[in-house]
């Protein structure tokens, strides 16, 4: 199966297996990591076979070789445990002494053998060393400013490149002088940025980054030795917390530009809509240079609910690997910047993190940065999460992790530069854990004593981090107190003449139609036109993708029930008949794909599909190799990808792929339409808002399988009614269409048209094979095209209809049948098979055209409550009056309001179902009682 980015799969076998676990053998660095008896016997004849070499004595044979086990045995305690000891919490408030099992004595060490020497076979890069050297150096490397944890890793050269760079007598953390003084210019930026924005927007949230400084020059690390080794683009998701910092300090966003947004100018030029947000969720891009090295950066906007962005950032990440043929994922990086309460807390992080190792989702390694302010909102980490640490999820992916006290911002900017290395060496997560505090709460307008009396209390009397590492430099000899004093002056002055320039600052374009957008724009037509392109192909074509599509490889050994089913589309193309749902699909992809577009299609079962009708992936019953024939078609790149279990992050990727790819036909599809309210926060803060918020266009396509067959409240409705009450502003599509060749070119559509919206598309069930819902071959070629309304497959003799049903999807099929069966010559069932936008205008082209209409009726399965009666009915008496029929209001038939969506029982749903269909038919009335409870 071709993969977006060519390679980025994980090593042969499942994605969880590792080529080198269980290890093969132990080299001197990892002795004692596995404490067996072979191990234990290995290393004792080791350390015996050297004290041979220089004594003949037993008994210092013997003691030697226990030596060489015990310091082992004290080695791989302080790498797994460590970091217990380290001294992270700036504040001083949650340093613990160093755990009993990190002394020698625990050991079996006594005093009087702490200054013997032992060997150590290279470990820590000593030959030989006495216990006191070995814990003073393990201390220096693991119980500093620097807790690492990474033990928990399988892969033998993921370890060893950590404790290559951490382990050691040298010292771990190593700047040169004007690395130094970088580093301190950055943090007097940071502070006196935050100081700046409190001084003249008093009282203004802000959300700002004080207490946790470090981040910036640690960020700007992350850009310089990224590009350094490879990384040409930075995506980048981070909640509110120093948002305006970074995106002044890091992503070079115009500061005047900002401090206009605080006076309340909008984002946007005057002649561009939208809705605008606050501040501190906008995002921008950027180019940053390094020694003649050129990043390109973009901060994705984000809304309030935290962690949300991530999934987009890795969709975002994905598609321009794509794009960029970033085949090793060494040339995009994904950086997000999280709190320690959401990292912990918001199971979307989780769903992350699973993304790293799976085909069609992996991005190279993405670096965590989570800034620990060692408090959510008002609830301290005892009160947020059961784990020691907020990072503890990342162990699930075996992510190293760097815990790291940001009042030492030399060590932070460190831990940064070995995560791109790790990333760049590994194309595997990494995260770092950056421990500080929030210097004024929550935000600037909170009263955080209330709350966490001893922690501010602390923080009250704490130095700023300039103040400490400044008077650390100082001490050095690396800078004065006056080159301190003149950088704060000349950044104060930069800040007060952006200030100024603010007042004149008017936004002079929209960024959201350049780079990979550049051609596409807002639709010319307006929300309520046709709105419809060429989307019918040529007979060649045709022909072309249905041999593609039917075509059984010799060499492959097929299902003998799909052989049936090929040989079923094989007469189809044959007969120029019968064209069923999944094959006006397929032929919709394989046409893009020859047109030289790309297609990527990802859900729970999108392979052979949920109710097995797709089957765009042939599986070998012999080999179990997997054989995609629409990748035969020479052009474009197609993907499907089984996704893992999950609706929140994988339409959050999704999304994000859409967004930095508007070439690619981008569908995600649910099992069944209902468990999309599973991402409903995508849904409602990206995909319905995402253009008004922040000018970001979309073309993504969900495919929610919906139709009432008795299967339940879970498997029924797909929650028409909520995408309906999303819709306003042209901000995105909603159809329900009922023949496969409608929905070949509604797909079509989708990638051919000039401009972006997403498109939410109720997908059928019974459907897939009913014996009506097919099409010609003539409905995909010549001038077909995507049909807003369809009419009636036997509609009353021309002007004589008295009764017009109007509904979606596959009640029209139902209502037809009975109608026929029950010989009525007056009543008209037309389908709207696009909701929204609303097609007003055929319709009352389709009403003047009915002069003795009576009594027009919308007919849905849902409840009253659910579906789409409340949104159509006001759009519907609009119709009629503009028709001539002002008076006429439409009429209900469907179920009465219910709390569930569907009833689970057989009988209840077949009664039902026929009461609705005899109401809308006028075949019988509902009594008084059932009409009032209807109305209430």
């Amino acid at each position: 199966m071709n993969d977006v980015a060519g390679a980025i799969e994980p090593k042969q076998g499942p994605s969880w297996a590792r080529a080198n676990w269980p290890l093969a053998e132990l080299d001197d660095i990892n002795l004692g990591l596995d404490p067996t008896q072979a191990t234990i016997e290995a290393v004792k004849k080791a350390a015996g076979d050297r004290a041979a070499a220089a004594t003949s004595d037993p008994d210092a044979i013997r003691r030697a070789a226990e030596d060489s086990i015990r310091a082992m045995m004290l080695i791989r305690t302080y790498r797994v445990r460590g970091h217990l000891g380290a001294r992270l919490d700036p504040l001083g408030l949650h340093h613990s002494a160093i755990p009993a099992d990190l002394t020698p004595a625990y050991h079996g060490f006594s005093d009087t053998d702490l200054d013997r020497p032992i060997w150590i076979g290279g470990a820590l890069g000593l030959e030989r060393a006495t216990v006191r050297e070995i814990v003073e150096c393990l201390q220096a490397n693991y119980c500093g400013t620097i807790g690492v944890e990474y033990m928990h890793i399988n892969d033998l050269e993921e370890r060893r490149f950590i404790q290559e760079k951490i382990e050691g007598k040298a010292e771990t953390v190593q700047f040169t002088p004007e690395g130094k003084q970088a580093i301190l210019a950055k943090v007097i930026e940071a502070e006196q940025w935050e100081t700046f924005l409190a001084r003249k927007y008093v009282g203004t949230k802000r959300f700002g980054l004080d207490g946790g400084e470090s981040a910036i020059p640690a960020l700007e690390a992350v850009i310089k030795y990224g590009g350094m080794m490879g990384v040409e683009e930075i995506d980048v998701g981070m909640a509110h917390r120093g948002r305006l910092n970074v995106l002044s300090n890091v992503m070079g966003k115009p500061t005047r530009a900002i401090f206009h947004e605080f006076a309340g100018g909008a984002t946007n030029p005057a002649d561009v809509g939208g809705s605008g947000d606050v501040k501190y969720h906008l995002g921008t891009s950027s180019d940053r240079e390094f020694e003649g090295i050129k990043v390109h950066l973009s901060l994705l906007p984000n809304p309030s609910h935290l962690e949300a962005v991530d999934p987009v950032v890795l969709g975002k990440a994905r598609a321009t690997m794509g794009y960029k043929n970033d085949k090793h994922g060494k040339k995009v990086l994904p950086l997000l910047l999280h709190g320690d309460a959401a990292f912990a807390g918001q199971g979307v992080v989780a769903e992350c993190l699973s993304f790293s190792g799976l085909p069609g989702y992996g991005t190279g390694g993405t670096l965590h940065f989570i800034i620990n302010n060692q408090v959510g909102f008002t609830t301290s980490p005892q009160f947020a999460r059961s784990s020691p640490y907020p990072s503890d999820i990342a162990k699930s992916v075996q992510a190293p992790i760097l815990h790291v006290n940001a009042d030492d911002p030399e060590a932070v900017t460190f831990c940064c530069k070995l995560a791109i290395e790790f990333r760049q060496t590994f194309g595997r997560d990494i995260v770092i854990d950056m421990w500080c505090y929030r210097r004024f709460g929550h935000n600037e307008g909170d009263e955080p004593s209330f709350t966490q009396p001893q922690m501010y209390s602390a923080i009250r009397n704490h130095p700023a981090i300039s103040a400490i590492y400044g008077k650390r430099l100082i001490a050095e000899g690396v800078v004065d107190q006056r080159w301190m004093d003149d950088h704060r002056e000349k950044y104060i002055t930069f800040l007060n003449e952006e200030f100024e320039a603010a007042g004149s600052y008017l936004p002079n374009k929209a960024d959201w139609f350049e780079g990979r957008w550049s051609g596409f724009g807002k639709p010319e037509e307006p929300v309520l036109g046709r709105r419809n392109t060429n989307t019918a192909v040529t007979d060649e074509l045709f022909t072309q993708v249905g041999k593609a599509l039917t075509t059984v490889p010799e060499e492959l050994h097929v299902h003998k029930t799909l052989q049936r089913i090929l040989d079923a589309k094989k007469a189809m193309f044959d007969s120029g008949e019968g064209f069923d749902w999944a094959t006006g699909e397929a032929l919709a992809f394989g046409t893009l794909i020859a047109e030289g577009h790309n297609v990527r299609l990802s859900g729970q079962d999108s392979g052979r599909g949920t109710f097995s009708q797709r089957h765009a992936v042939w599986v070998d019953q012999l080999s179990g190799e997997k054989y995609v024939p629409i990748n035969s078609i020479e052009g474009g790149r197609f993907e499907v990808r089984d996704s893992p279990l999950s609706e929140f992050g994988v339409v959050g990727f999704e999304y994000g792929y859409s967004l930095a790819d508007p070439k690619t036909l981008v569908c995600w599809e649910a099992q069944f339409g209902d468990f999309a309210n599973g991402a409903q926060t995508i849904i409602d803060q990206f995909v319905a808002s995402g253009e008004a918020k922040w000018l970001r266009a979309s073309g993504l396509v969900m495919l929610l399988p919906h139709g009432y067959e008795g299967q339940g409240p879970e498997h029924s409705s797909a929650r028409l009614e909520r995408y309906l009450q999303l819709c306003a502003e042209d901000n995105m599509q909603v159809a329900n269409c009922t023949t496969p060749a409608n929905y070949f070119h509604i797909l079509r559509r989708q990638l051919l048209r000039p401009f972006r919206k997403p498109l939410v598309m109720m997908t059928p069930k019974s459907l897939l094979r009913h014996k009506l819902a097919v099409s010609k071959a003539s409905d995909f070629t010549g001038d077909s095209h995507f049909k807003r309304i369809m009419s009636d497959l036997a509609p009353p003799a021309e002007g004589e209809t008295k009764r017009l049903v109007l509904c979606s999807g596959k009640l029209a099929y139902e209502l037809m049948e009975a109608r026929d069966q029950a010989g009525d010559a007056q009543t008209e069932i037309v389908r709207i098979e696009q909701l929204y936008p609303y097609p007003s205008e055929p319709l009352v082209k389709r009403l003047k055209a009915m002069p003795k209409l009576e009594d027009i009726v919308w007919a849905q399965e849902e409840p009253q409550n659910n579906g789409a009666w409340f949104f159509v009915a006001p759009l519907l008496e609009c119709c009629l009056d503009d028709a001539d029929f002002k008076g006429m209001r439409p009429r209900y038939a469907g179920r009465a309001p219910g709390a569930s969506p569907a009833t689970g029982l057989a009988k209840r749903h077949a009664s039902e179902q026929a009461a609705l269909i005899a109401d809308a038919l006028g075949h019988s009335s509902p009594s008084r009682g059932e009409t009032a409870r209807r109305a209430s």
